[in-house]
């Protein structure tokens, strides 16, 4: 997972959301109305309110998802595994990251984490219980190449291999990412990213793993999320490796990590069985009009474009736009012609993270054809606690749900889209102000639950006009390590004591479970 660093606050977007209170009165204030009191809970598509009764016969079929859409789960290797020096893995760039002074909000690192790596097993019935039917996990690279390359690690394979037999054994479909952010040290040392050599270790590094794991996992991610790890590890620095590139190099490490997915995809194809199916898993610059009129939507059309030109576009196009290059100038980045045909090898799938649109968008008459609308600053959002929220929020902006897949279908035809994280960082401290008590033992977050059930419903919108999303990964299974966040952002449906390391699902599992089980939004 990641966060919108920078976005601006966002002005409101408008949901239809109900209200649930349960267990009857609990927790209503004094001489407020029960919960069979509180019988209108919404409205029917024409406008008339509808009883709980009235919805619960009429409304679940209008929020059906398309039959064998996947629910899933989703989690990264370094946030989760912990077991940082065990079974021969070697150390990664984010390693020595998360001891800098400062680095981590809260001053946690990962070498714990949530200690997967020893409880991997036990994670996997936490899945079954929710109802899901596939996984989103990442493998980390310094686990099979200690040295990023060379001779691999057996028992790095050995541990995705159990990993993957345990899922199959539950009827989880494995879905694999190939790199999520966790860099082998020495590649780092060698020049990490800004070096074009990384990119061709990671393509030798994707083939390897496919020929160790393809015959059981048959979908892969190669590289999650470009546009957060490069534009926050290499051109604001709060991310690992913590570089301020000038722009010219910025753009060099962007080439290298597109280049990378690309040899990526060529060596899944040479090295799996037919029928293996691959993709990147992006969170895209993500746009939405302003105002759902032709003229808006032809606008939002073009920022969404030209926005993510130096990552989904180029390699869903095999080309970098004009407007890039033009825009670039002297900065862009240094290419080949086989470059671009690398980079645009076909794939089979899009993964798209969605938390929240970047930007609102309006027709324009300037040469772009479209510009930026500024949201106020008085829009709800969720924050990361410890960190302000000048720096880092998510805006509730459910609509980008909906456009963050039309638009690639709209754009680039994609056949195939599978939403690869979604979620909120909704932490309840008990000292916190506001924070409310858990219900019969288990954490409140009904936080999570309504802003979830909002982006389901534009998702929901998008399926039933035809877009073709195959599945949902929530972001994220457990409590875990966030990044420069810490351990104090809470993303899951599972609550994790960091020092017992028991896990405690929320309020928020059984509204994931109900929506599982009926493939309906709950």
């Amino acid at each position: 997972m990641t966060s919108l660093e920078g976005v601006p606050h966002m002005a409101v977007v408008g949901a239809d959301l109900h209200v649930e209170v349960a267990g009857g009165s609990r927790g209503l204030p004094a001489g407020q109305p029960g919960l069979d009191d509180w019988d209108v809970v919404s409205r029917d598509s024409g406008g008339a309110l509808m009883t709980s009764n009235q919805e619960a016969t009429s409304g679940t079929s209008a929020r059906k998802f398309p039959d064998g859409f996947l629910w899933g789960t989703a989690t990264a290797a370094y946030q989760i595994e912990g077991a940082l020096e065990e079974d021969g893995r070697g150390p990664s760039m984010w390693d020595g990251f998360a001891r800098r002074p400062g680095a981590i909000y809260d001053g946690s690192n990962a070498e714990v984490a949530v200690d997967h790596y020893h409880r991997y097993r036990d994670d996997v019935q936490l899945m079954k219980q929710l109802a899901a039917r596939a996984y989103r996990f990442s493998i980390a690279w310094p686990r099979i190449f200690p040295e990023g390359a060379g001779t691999p690690n057996q028992k790095g394979v050995d541990f995705y291999s159990r990993l993957v037999d345990e899922l199959r054994a539950n009827d989880i479909e494995p879905f694999a990412t190939l790199y999520h952010w966790d860099l082998p040290q020495t590649l780092h040392d060698k020049g990490g990213w800004q070096n074009r050599n990384t990119a061709a270790a990671f393509g030798d590094y994707a083939g390897y793993v496919a020929s160790q794991l393809a015959d059981r996992v048959r979908y892969f991610f190669t590289i999650n999320e470009f546009s957060t790890f490069v534009e926050r590890g290499y051109g604001t620095g709060t991310l690992a490796p913590g570089l301020q590139l000038a722009p010219a190099e910025l753009n060099q490490v962007r080439h290298h990590a597109v280049l990378a997915h690309g040899l990526a995809v060529q060596a899944i194809r040479a090295q799996a069985p037919q029928g293996t199916k691959v993709g990147p898993a992006e969170q895209a610059i993500d746009v939405q009009p302003i105002i759902e009129t032709p003229e808006h939507i032809d606008a939002t059309r073009t920022a969404m474009r030209e926005l993510n030109a130096g990552y989904l576009t180029v390699m869903l196009e095999g080309t970098y736009t004009d407007a890039f290059l033009t825009q670039t100038g002297a900065d862009a980045p240094k290419f080949t012609e086989d470059d671009l045909r690398t980079i645009g090898s076909p794939i089979d799938f899009v993964g798209t993270n969605i938390y929240a649109s970047h930007h609102l968008v309006r027709a324009a008459g300037n040469p772009a054809g479209f510009e930026v609308v500024p949201y106020q600053g008085t829009h709800p959002d969720a924050l990361w606690p410890g960190i302000p929220k000048s720096i880092v929020s998510l805006p509730f902006t459910p609509e980008s749900m909906y456009w963050g897949t039309k638009l690639l279908v709209d754009l680039w035809d994609v056949k195939e889209i599978y939403i690869t994280e979604n979620g909120g960082p909704f932490t309840h401290e008990p000292d916190a102000e506001g924070s409310q008590p858990a219900i019969d033992g288990i954490e409140n977050d009904t936080d999570r639950i309504v802003w979830t059930r909002a982006y389901l419903h534009q998702l929901q919108r998008a399926t039933a006009e035809g877009v073709p999303v195959r599945g949902y990964f929530h972001w994220s299974l457990m409590d875990n390590f966030e990044w420069s966040g810490g351990l104090r952002p809470r993303f899951g449906l599972y609550s994790v004591n960091y020092e017992t390391q028991e896990r405690t699902p929320k309020l928020s599992a059984e509204f994931f479970r109900a929506c599982a089980a009926a493939n309906a939004i709950a």
